[in-house]
């Protein structure tokens, strides 16, 4: 017996995206379907003018049974709308083909630049302890202290006053200051800060392709060295069984950009020519090749998972099967959820039906 539900979510991103989840009898599916037809309504413009917003705060804890609460709420419905809507955006699409940059993603850039640039400034300290060097407390702190300016200085002065709600999400995308570690929920509040701008209306359906693929993967390069200069833990990993360190997202949007490719296929990323060849083209081939770099042995060793998907067939499954994974990993579980903020533009609200 089957059971089909469902959901519709409402995004003012290129498409309009449903999925279908189907419970049966062999297990779970996630089906992923893009169309380009219209919302049987417009999306109600964002009122920037009356609009209350608020400091971000923690909703969920003290325990994992608050998870439903979360999986029913205004923010989990438009951060998956926002990851669904992205991974159309960017199918098949290359980081180094034409894509059109808007001012607001041009400066969207400037601000990763500026923080990779304050690396410089504070270099690893000598230390007893191999992980996790101390430094990182002072390139974090210079952060703190100028994110809501950086956010305030791209943002025309009507939408200004959003700028204190938005920048706590990108403090909260580069690590944690005092355990020194980055993971998936660090870059699940990344994708929030990048959500938060279509929220208030600035960036546009235009835009989705050079966010994914110019600023979301700078942002990629930006915590990347910060891993590497301060040797920062990975958060919550789950070692070998964990699909990366790190991240979960470049590997979703990635497949999508490999998604048709005539010669390009799952059994292929594993290769060194492939990988060293096209990392500078497909998200996912680039993750590839980072995890070469920073491991040692046998690569059906130290990323199983990973190893497992070169088995699939097609990028369409592996993308499908990401998506799905991503919502059990990462959004179901509890250790990274009770950790999110919440506030006016990601709403711990019960989503509206």
């Amino acid at each position: 017996m089957k059971v089909e539900r469902t959901i519709t979510l409402e995004v003012s991103y290129p498409k309009t995206v449903s999925y279908t989840e189907l419970n049966e009898t062999e297990g779970d599916r996630i089906k992923i379907m893009a169309t380009n037809e219209p919302e049987t309504e417009a999306p109600l413009q964002f009122d920037i003018e009356n609009h209350e917003f608020m400091i971000p705060k923690k909703e969920i804890g003290p325990g994992p049974e608050q998870i439903p609460k979360w999986e029913k709420s205004q923010a989990y419905q438009d951060l998956m709308g926002f990851i669904l809507a992205m991974n159309s955006a960017v199918k098949g699409k290359k980081m180094t083909g034409d894509i059109p940059m808007s001012p607001i993603l041009t400066n969207l850039l400037q601000v990763l630049e500026t923080l990779n640039s304050w690396v410089q400034e504070f270099p690893p300290v000598d230390q007893p302890q191999r992980f996790g060097n101390k430094a990182f407390r002072s390139w974090f702190e210079k952060l703190q202290q100028n994110c809501k300016q950086l956010v305030e200085d791209i943002l025309e002065d009507k939408y200004k006053k959003s700028s204190e709600e938005i920048s706590i999400y990108l403090i909260e995308g580069v690590g944690n200051q005092t355990r020194i570690d980055y993971g998936t929920g660090h870059e699940l509040a990344f994708a929030a800060f990048l959500f938060c701008f279509y929220k208030i209306g600035v960036l546009k359906e235009s835009d989705a392709e050079g966010l994914i693929l110019k600023v979301f993967s700078r942002y990629i390069q930006l915590v990347r060295n910060l891993q590497l200069t301060y040797r920062m833990e990975p958060a919550g990993s789950q070692g070998v069984w964990a699909l990366d360190d790190h991240q979960f997202l470049p590997f979703v949007w990635g497949s999508s950009q490999l998604i048709g490719h005539p010669r390009l296929h799952p059994k292929s990323f594993i290769k060194p020519d492939i990988y060293e060849t096209f990392a500078k083209d497909y998200m996912f081939l680039g993750c590839i090749k980072y995890i070469n770099q920073v491991k040692t042995g046998p690569f059906a060793e130290h990323s199983n998972q990973l190893w497992n998907i070169s088995a699939v067939p097609n990028w369409d499954k592996v993308n499908t099967g990401l998506i799905k994974m991503y919502k059990a990993e990462v959004l179901a579980k509890f250790p990274v959820i009770q950790h999110f903020l919440f506030g006016s533009l990601l709403s711990i609200q019960p989503a509206k039906t």
